[in-house]
């Protein structure tokens, strides 16, 4: 194995050395895994062979093997020289995922939907390998319990863990983040957060299909495998709320929401609208919409008001400081997060740098799923209850012949959370 101070390609050799004991002498290259084979997947993937490091895709795992198919043709056309997955490292079915990680690779990238993220989560620390996750990391509390307690082991041993908020590495935000928690804008009072759109892509049932074929490949709609538009879109803003007032999490929320518009038997249990006030401990608060309906206002964008003026950021836009008194300072978004966050993980795992973004995205997962609690049982619903929630989502066995928890009724249409009625957590 190369020895550390042989320059940036040496550096990140010796710094995989947990994920590969037996590193083939004079190689630095990166073997990485892409588990989820979807757009995110394939842009994540992407993303990491375009990186400075010496970088190569060997194994791809996904449930469907047109949809790894797909990815693997379009991660070809754009790195044809970083890409090395024949037929005996291309792993499907619900259990591939553990076959890829247990493969000879450096790092896996889980990009499956969020409701597999605990287990995989799990799998790959034991395996010992690195790790870029896809925000969100759970879809209910005890899957957040679950990330928590494989982090620490992941802590433990030294592994190098990203997590897919990619604002939290664009240009705009980080220069206003840092004139905000100087106390530019003096002290925050309240907040506003959107992540207002037409909604995503469908995936209409197939002849033959199992209810569990059909829900994994309709995951969005889905609470157990999304977590409601809340935790798998708006995370992103909410994440940024928790990072204006340097990380901490609100101590209680409550909140509407239902389904109006998109209520036919392809948009299974998920509402179609949120609104949530959340609270934290020294008072601020945080207004916060999210929307699927087509026809209506769109915004992707978060805003500080303090005492001394207002932070005002679009999500891939511009930003905008408005100190009182001064002129608006203006920064434009620069590189796209995506591939800064890539950039900076494998530039941490080069200078071995220890990296680990969990902590404070956890937070963030756990402060949308405390949200959608909210809003789905219309109850204001503590911080404190809703981390203890024992509400475990998924199905008790996974497998194609297996029944989730959630089944549509006689005219096809799932039943959906009634708040005053719904127990959320």
């Amino acid at each position: 194995m190369n020895k550390p101070g042989r320059g940036a390609g040496a550096a990140l050799a010796a710094g995989l050395t947990i994920a590969r004991s037996a590193h083939a002498a004079g190689s630095d290259v990166v073997r990485i895994a892409l588990i989820g084979c979807g757009g995110r997947g394939t842009g994540a993937a992407v993303n990491a062979l375009r990186t400075k490091a010496n970088v190569k895709l060997v194994a791809m795992a996904d449930a469907f093997k047109d949809r790894l198919d797909n990815c693997l043709r379009a991660v070809k056309s754009q790195c044809p020289d970083r890409v090395d997955v024949p037929d005996d490292r291309k792993f499907t079915d619900l259990d591939g995922y553990e076959k890829a990680i247990c493969s000879d690779v450096d790092l896996v990238l889980l990009c499956t939907p969020p409701g597999f993220r605990p287990r995989q989560f799990e799998t790959a620390v034991k395996a010992g390998k690195h790790i870029f996750a896809e925000k969100p990391l759970a879809t209910d509390a005890p899957g957040v319990r679950r990330i928590t307690a494989a982090n620490a082991e992941a802590k433990k041993k030294g592994l190098f863990v990203a997590v897919g908020h990619h604002l939290r590495h664009e240009v705009k935000h980080k220069e206003i983040m840092k004139r905000v928690h100087e106390g530019a804008i003096g002290k925050i009072m309240f907040m506003r957060i959107y992540f207002n759109s037409s909604g995503v892509w469908v995936m209409p049932r197939r002849p033959g299909q199992t209810e569990m074929q059909h829900q994994v490949r309709n995951w969005y709609y889905f609470t157990w495998l999304c977590g409601d538009h809340i935790v798998e879109q708006h995370v992103h803003d909410i994440d940024v709320a928790n990072w204006f007032v340097k990380d901490q999490h609100p101590v209680q929320a409550n909140g509407m929401g239902g389904r109006q518009v998109r209520v036919g038997k392809d948009y299974g249990e998920i509402f179609d609208h949120h609104s949530v006030e959340f609270e934290y401990a020294d008072g601020t608060k945080l207004f916060s919409f999210c929307r699927h309906i087509p026809g209506c206002w769109d915004s992707f964008a978060e805003y500080a008001h303090g005492t001394e003026g207002h932070a005002d950021v679009q999500g891939h836009g511009h930003s905008i400081l408005c100190v009182n008194g001064q002129p608006p300072k203006r920064w434009e978004r620069g590189p796209d997060g995506h591939q800064l966050e890539m950039d900076d993980l494998f530039a941490a795992i080069a200078a071995g740098k220890p990296y680990n973004e969990i902590d404070r995205s956890i937070q963030s997962t756990m402060t949308a799923i405390l949200g959608r609690m909210a809003t789905y049982s219309g109850q204001v619903v503590k911080w404190d209850d809703a981390i203890k929630s024992n509400l475990d989502l998924a199905p008790g066995r996974l497998a194609w012949d297996a029944q989730p928890k959630s089944l549509p009724g006689p005219d096809g249409i799932y039943p959906c959370a009634v708040p005053g009625v719904t127990k959320a957590w």
